[in-house]
C-alpha cells in the first residue's frame, strides 16, 4: 500500500460509516476522501470529495484525482426502518452490490464491507440472507482484496437509534460472562472498533494471494 492513498466510502453518515470518515480523516497517509453519500456530510475537510446523489452514484470523476484503491461500504437498514421485506433486500443486497460495482469502476482494488454475524445466502431470516447474498456477489467481483466485517450487536451513538440495539445494548453486559469460544462472536462491539479492524486489516501487508476474501468475526472485531 503506497505510503499516501485515496479511498472512497458509501454509508458515512451510518454509525459504522462515521466511524470509518473519521478514522480516516485522523491518518496522515489519507490524502483524498471520496464520500458517496446521500445526504450531505457535516464534516468539513480539504481532504475530502462529496459525491451527492439519490442512488449513490459517481457522476463525475476530475483526470486529477488519484485512483482510490481502497474502498469502504457501510450501507444497511431494518425491515422497520425500510417498509417491508423488499425494501430492505434493496438496500442490504441489491445497492451494496451496485455501489461496490462502480467502486470497481473509478479503480478500488481492495473492498471492505459491513455485514452481520451469521450471515449466509441460505438463512432461514430474510435479513441474514441479503447480508450473505451480497457477501457472495462481492466474492465474484474478483476484488484484489475483500474484507468483510461481521459483528453481533453494534455499540455507539446513532443519529436515529434502534431499539433492539439499544436493548440488546442493557442486556447484554449480563451474558457476556457466558459468551465464551465461538459464542464470543455474540458479544457487542462497539462501532469504533469495527471501524478500526476494517481500516487495518485491510491496509495490513501480509495478505498472502493476489485474490483474497478474509472475514473478521465479532470476536477478532473486539480484540482492535
Amino acid at each position: 500500500m503506497p505510503s499516501s492513498r485515496s479511498v472512497i466510502i458509501a454509508g458515512a453518515t451510518g454509525l459504522v460509516g462515521d466511524e470509518l470518515l473519521h478514522q480516516l480523516l485522523g491518518d496522515p497517509d489519507v490524502s483524498h476522501i471520496h464520500v458517496v453519500t446521500r445526504r450531505p456530510v457535516a464534516v468539513v475537510s480539504d481532504k475530502i470529495i462529496v459525491h451527492q446523489s439519490p442512488d449513490l452514484s459517481v457522476t463525475h470523476w476530475q483526470p486529477q484525482w488519484p485512483v482510490p484503491l481502497q474502498g469502504y461500504i457501510s450501507l444497511g437498514t431494518t425491515k422497520k426502518q425500510a417498509g417491508s421485506k423488499a425494501a430492505l433486500e434493496e438496500v442490504d443486497y441489491h445497492l451494496v452490490v451496485k455501489v461496490a460495482r462502480m467502486m470497481a469502476v473509478v479503480g478500488v482494488k481492495h473492498l471492505a464491507v459491513v455485514s452481520s454475524l451469521l450471515a449466509h445466502p441460505w438463512s432461514p431470516s430474510h435479513y441474514l440472507r441479503c447480508k450473505g447474498k451480497m457477501e457472495r456477489a462481492l466474492s465474484e467481483m474478483g476484488f484484489e482484496r475483500l474484507l468483510v466485517a461481521r459483528p453481533g450487536p453494534l455499540v455507539g451513538e446513532r443519529e436515529k437509534p434502534r431499539k433492539d440495539e439499544q436493548f440488546l445494548q442493557r442486556v447484554m453486559p449480563l451474558l457476556n460472562p457466558f459468551l465464551a469460544g465461538p459464542l464470543a462472536d455474540f458479544e457487542p462491539v462497539e462501532a469504533v472498533r469495527v471501524a478500526r479492524a476494517m481500516i487495518s486489516a485491510l491496509s495490513e501487508q501480509n495478505w498472502p494471494g493476489r485474490i483474497d476474501y478474509r472475514i473478521l468475526p465479532g470476536r477478532v472485531l473486539n480484540q482492535y
